[in-house]
């Protein structure tokens, strides 16, 4: 597809809770927790995936949902090198640059680091370059863009909005394609612990564990694809 042929973006339609939490309107659910979606992020995705322990030169990141970027902040932060880290996430709408800095507004020590970050988005730029990593978010349904995409994570973050409200986002389908995009002994990490969703990525190949979630979450879940993780170095 050429640059002329790509689709218009298409961004989300917003509401602001507190003048600084993002809601879509299109899914009636909140881009980051109420109790706190810096530590929620820390919790889930990074903890969720043993990071940062794991980074390392050539290790990938993937993320279903890049949304107001708050993820891939939180992997800036954890990961000051050595090595360089790749980053792909998989977003149906994206953000403008100034409802993505309105929203990490909420994060006042993130400025710093956000910065670089917003300042690319608002170019328009699509693959994002930090000194030890590098970002590419790739617009589109990711029931599309995933399976069309040559790559292979080496941890999972799953954060779509919640199944109940966005169910094509957790589709055995996807999660198929999640699990076949991820290199042995990779991982997953995400917020929900919905019966339907665990047994998709169970049926998908993943060996999946119900563990104690963040705030008033009692469960989140994570999982591991069998194989050895030095085979994907």
């Amino acid at each position: 597809m050429t640059a002329a042929e790509q689709p218009p973006e298409t961004g989300p339609d917003l509401d602001w809770r507190d003048a600084l939490i993002p809601v879509s309107r299109r899914f009636d659910d909140p881009y980051f927790s109420l109790a706190g979606g810096l530590e929620e992020t820390r919790h889930v995705f990074l903890a969720g995936n043993g990071l940062p322990e794991r980074l390392r030169d050539g290790f990938h990141v993937a993320e279903l949902g890049f949304g107001t970027g708050l993820n891939l902040l939180a992997v800036l932060i954890a990961h000051r090198g050595p090595g360089h880290v790749h980053y792909t996430s998989f977003e149906a709408f994206p953000m403008s640059a100034a409802d993505m800095a309105r929203a990490v507004s909420a994060f006042p020590d993130l400025a710093d680091i956000a910065g670089p970050m917003l300042r690319q988005w608002e170019t328009g730029a699509r693959i994002l370059h930090f000194p030890n990593l590098t970002a590419r978010i790739i617009i589109g349904d990711a029931r599309k863009t995933l399976p069309a995409w040559d790559g292979c994570a080496d941890a999972w973050f799953l954060d779509g909005f919640a199944p109940a409200r966005n169910p094509e986002l957790w589709s055995a389908d996807l999660m198929y394609e999640v699990a076949r995009h991820t290199t042995p002994g990779g991982t997953f990490a995400t917020y929900t612990a919905a019966g339907h969703v665990r047994r998709a990525l169970a049926e998908a190949g993943f060996v999946v564990s119900r563990v104690p979630g963040y705030g008033r979450k009692r469960h989140m879940t994570v999982g591991h694809l069998p194989g050895s993780e030095a085979q994907s170095r």
